[in-house]
């Protein structure tokens, strides 16, 4: 996760808070839920930028095997062409 969407996102979290509270301690309930919506959304925007961090993680390690299996069948035909020669 960027550390610029990690600021929107905890910034967004600290904001709902805030209007959660505020819509408790006035007993406006819809401010109440629009701080929790914001909450919400704050969990949504860290889930994303977790799973676009696990895909970059998964896609590094495709790739590195994907070189380590170009390595061992050039290695292979470089042995094999040996043999034959």
């Amino acid at each position: 996760m960027s550390l610029q969407d990690k600021a929107k996102a905890v910034a967004k979290n600290i904001e709902g808070k805030v209007e959660e509270a505020i819509g408790n301690v006035t007993g406006d309930t819809k401010r109440e839920a629009s701080g929790q919506a914001k909450q919400v959304e704050a969990d949504v925007i860290n889930a994303s930028e977790n799973v676009k961090d696990k895909a970059k993680d998964v896609a590094n390690i495709v790739q590195e095997k994907a070189k380590d299996v170009a390595d061992a069948v050039k290695a292979k035909a470089r042995d094999v062409k040996n043999a034959v020669d």
